[in-house]
C-alpha cells in the first residue's frame, strides 16, 4: 500500500484548490444570466406576488399604529376599529395567498435554472477532448455536475426574488420611518454601520471557507469513485483496512471544512440579533422620551416597533443570502472553469465532409507528445491503402495506441499530418470523421440497459434485425440466446453479469453494427479465450473485407494474415512488411514471434 502522503497527492487534483480572487461581479451577472429564459414567464409572476406581499407587510403597521391606536382607539371610534380589524384580516389573507404563490413560483424557477445549468455543463463535457479527462478523475467531474450545481439551488430558488423582496421591504421601511419621525428613525438606525462593517470583515473569510469545502468534497468523491471502481483489486490485495483509513482521513477533512464554514456562517446571525437588541433599546429609551415631549404619538411608537421588528428580519436574511451567494460563487467558479474549457481537438467550422470516405490513411512525419517531457511518436510516416488490414506490434509504450488515438483524432499531432483520403483530419468534420472510424478496445465498457441497447449504442437507429445480424456475425448470438431474456436481458453498469469475453463480443457487435469504413482493434482479442478468438477471426475475414483495418495486438497469432505489419519501438518504426517478409528478415518481429512461441511451449 502506498504511504498516506503519496496517496494523498494522488487524489489532489490541480483544479481542486482554493481560488484567491476578489468577488467577481461579472461572474455573478453571468450566473444570473441563466434566469434570462424565464424573464417573460415565471419571473414576472414571482415579482407581482412579491410586490403584493411586500405592500401588505408595509401597510399593516400603519393601520395598527397610526389608524387603530391614534384614531380609532384614542378617539373611541369603535366602528372604525371594526373596519380596521376586518381590513387587517383581509390583508393577512391576501399576504398568505401571495406568499404561497411566490414560494411556489420561485421554487419552480430555481429548479428550471438548476436543470438548465446542469444540462449545459453535462453537454459541454461531452465534447471536451481526451486531454481534459486525462488530468481529472471521474469523481472530480461528478462533483461539478452534481454537488456544485446543487449548491446554487438555494440562490436561484430563494435568493434572487426573496432578496429583491427584502431590499424593497428595507427601502420601504426606511422611507416610512423617516416620514413618521426622522429623529427616532436616525436613532434606531445608528446600528446599521456596525452591521455593514461586520459583513465586510466576514465575507472574504466565509467565501474562502466554502471554496475549501468544495475542494474537500471533490477530493472525497474522487477517492470514493476510485475505491468503488477498484474494489476487486482492494479485496484481492487485502487492503480494505488501509483504504478505509485513508477514506476516514479524507472524510474527516471534509467534515472539518464544513464545520469551519458553518461556524463562520453562524457568526452573522448573532451579530444581527445583538444589533436588534441595541436598536430595540434605543427605540424604547428615545421613543419614550419623544412621547413625553409630545414629539410623537403612541400609535407612531407602536408602528415604529412593528417596523423595527420587520427591519431586522430582512437584514438577517440578506446576510444569509450573502452567505448563499458566497457558496454559489465558490461553486460557480469551478463550474465556469469547466464551461470555459475549450476542446484541445476543435471541430473546424465548415469542415470537409467525408460521407463517401474510401479509407486511405497517411501519416506524414507525425510527432506527438502527451506532455513536454517525452515524445510518444518520432516522425512516423506510412501509407495505408483503402481496404487493407495493417497490424501494429511492439512492446508497451512503443506508440501503438497513440497511432490509433490520432487516427480517431482523440488528440491532435504535435507535428506532421494525419490524412484520410489525402485530407488532413484537422480539416474534416469531427463527427463525420469519428463516425467513419470504429474502435474496439481491450477494456470494454458496458452501459446499464439491455443487451440490445448496448449493441445499438453505435447506431441508435438500427433495427432489431440489424442488431441480431451483427451479433450473429461475430458469434455473440449463441451466448446472448442463453441469457434469461436474450437480447432484452438487463445488464448493470460495467456488465458484471457477463464474462470478460462476452463483454468483448458485445463491443465487436457494437462496432460492426455502426459499419465504419475504418476499424481499429486495440488489443481487442486480448481478453478472449482461444476458442472464442477463432470464432471472431473467422467472422472478421468476411466482415473486414473492403474496410481499412488497424489491428493492435500482443498476441501475434491474430495478425499473421495482415497485409502489412508495422513493428514499433519507442515511437519509431523499426520494421514493416507482411508476416513472411518479416520472418525472413529475422529482425525484431522474428524475435517477438520466437519469444511468444517459446513462452507458449514452456507453458505447455
Amino acid at each position: 500500500m502506498m504511504k498516506s502522503g503519496t496517496k494523498k497527492e494522488r487524489f489532489f487534483y490541480p483544479e481542486d484548490r482554493v481560488i484567491e480572487k476578489p468577488f467577481n461581479w461579472k461572474q455573478l451577472l453571468r450566473l444570473l444570466n441563466y434566469l434570462r429564459p424565464y424573464l417573460k414567464t415565471l419571473i414576472p409572476k414571482a415579482i407581482v406576488a412579491m410586490a403584493v406581499s411586500t405592500a401588505v407587510r408595509l401597510i399593516i403597521p400603519i393601520i395598527i399604529g397610526v389608524y387603530a391606536f391614534d384614531r380609532a382607539i384614542s378617539g373611541k371610534n369603535y366602528s372604525l376599529l371594526y373596519w380596521l380589524v376586518a381590513l387587517t384580516a383581509l390583508l393577512y389573507g391576501l399576504s398568505f395567498v401571495s406568499n404561497w404563490y411566490r414560494i411556489r413560483t420561485t421554487n419552480q424557477l430555481g429548479q428550471f435554472v438548476i436543470h438548465d445549468l446542469r444540462e449545459r455543463l453535462f453537454n459541454h463535457i461531452q465534447y471536451l477532448s481526451h486531454r481534459f479527462f486525462d488530468s481529472r478523475s471521474a469523481g472530480s467531474i461528478l462533483v461539478r455536475v452534481i454537488n456544485d450545481v446543487n449548491s446554487m439551488q438555494d440562490l436561484f430558488t430563494n435568493g434572487v426574488i426573496n432578496t429583491l423582496m427584502d431590499v424593497v421591504t428595507l427601502i420601504g421601511i426606511f422611507v416610512i420611518l423617516f416620514v413618521l419621525s426622522p429623529p427616532l428613525a436616525v436613532a434606531v438606525l445608528l446600528v446599521i454601520p456596525l452591521i455593514f462593517f461586520i459583513s465586510t470583515k466576514l465575507r472574504r473569510s466565509i467565501r474562502r471557507s466554502w471554496q475549501k469545502v468544495r475542494m474537500k468534497m471533490s477530493k472525497l468523491n474522487s477517492h470514493l469513485n476510485e475505491s468503488i471502481q477498484g474494489i476487486r483489486v482492494t479485496q484481492s490485495f487485502t487492503q480494505e483496512r488501509e483504504n478505509r483509513a485513508y477514506f476516514n482521513g479524507v472524510n474527516t477533512e471534509n467534515f472539518l471544512a464544513w464545520q469551519e464554514a458553518s461556524k463562520k456562517n453562524a457568526m452573522f446571525r448573532p451579530f444581527v440579533d445583538l444589533s436588534n437588541a441595541v436598536g430595540s433599546a434605543i427605540l424604547i429609551w428615545f421613543g419614550v422620551f419623544l412621547i413625553h415631549r409630545n414629539s410623537i404619538e403612541m400609535g407612531t411608537f407602536v408602528s415604529f416597533s412593528f417596523y423595527l421588528g420587520m427591519f431586522w428580519g430582512p437584514i438577517s436574511r440578506l446576510g444569509q443570502v450573502y452567505n448563499q451567494l458566497l457558496v454559489a460563487m465558490a461553486s460557480s467558479e469551478r463550474i465556469f472553469e469547466f464551461l470555459d474549457e475549450q476542446p484541445s481537438v476543435p471541430n473546424k467550422k465548415n469542415g470537409v465532409s467525408m460521407k463517401n470516405i474510401r479509407g486511405t490513411i497517411d501519416f506524414d512525419g507525425v510527432e506527438f507528445s502527451y506532455d513536454a517531457s517525452r515524445k510518444a511518436l518520432k516522425g512516423i510516416t506510412f501509407h495505408i491503402p483503402a481496404g487493407e488490414t495493417w497490424a501494429l506490434v511492439g512492446h508497451t509504450g512503443s506508440g501503438k495506441t497513440t497511432i490509433a488515438n490520432l487516427i480517431s483524432r482523440f488528440y491532435d499531432v504535435t507535428a506532421g499530418h494525419v490524412c484520410f483520403d489525402g485530407v488532413d483530419v484537422r480539416n474534416i468534420d469531427l463527427r463525420e470523421l469519428r463516425a467513419s472510424v470504429g474502435t474496439v478496445i481491450q477494456e470494454t465498457y458496458v452501459f446499464s440497459g439491455t443487451i440490445m441497447d448496448n449493441i445499438r449504442f453505435g447506431k441508435p437507429d438500427a433495427s432489431d434485425g440489424e442488431v441480431i445480424q451483427a451479433a450473429k456475425a461475430i458469434g455473440a448470438d449463441a451466448f446472448i440466446q442463453r441469457l434469461p431474456d436474450g437480447y432484452l436481458t438487463e445488464v448493470e453498469e460495467r456488465g458484471n453479469i457477463l464474462s470478460v469475453g462476452e463483454r468483448q463480443l458485445l463491443s465487436f457487435a457494437r462496432a460492426l453494427l455502426s459499419n465504419p469504413k475504418i476499424l481499429i482493434l486495440d488489443e481487442a482479442t486480448a481478453s478472449i479465450d482461444t476458442e472464442t478468438e477463432a470464432v471472431i477471426q473467422t467472422a472478421l475475414k468476411q466482415l473486414l473485407e473492403g474496410r481499412t483495418s488497424i489491428i493492435i495486438a500482443h498476441r501475434l497469432s491474430t495478425i499473421r494474415d495482415s497485409d502489412q505489419i508495422v513493428v514499433l519501438n519507442e515511437g519509431d518504426i523499426m520494421e514493416k512488411g507482411n508476416h513472411q517478409e518479416l520472418m525472413n528478415l529475422k529482425g525484431r518481429y522474428f524475435d517477438l514471434v520466437l519469444s511468444q512461441y517459446n513462452a507458449l511451449d514452456g507453458v505447455s
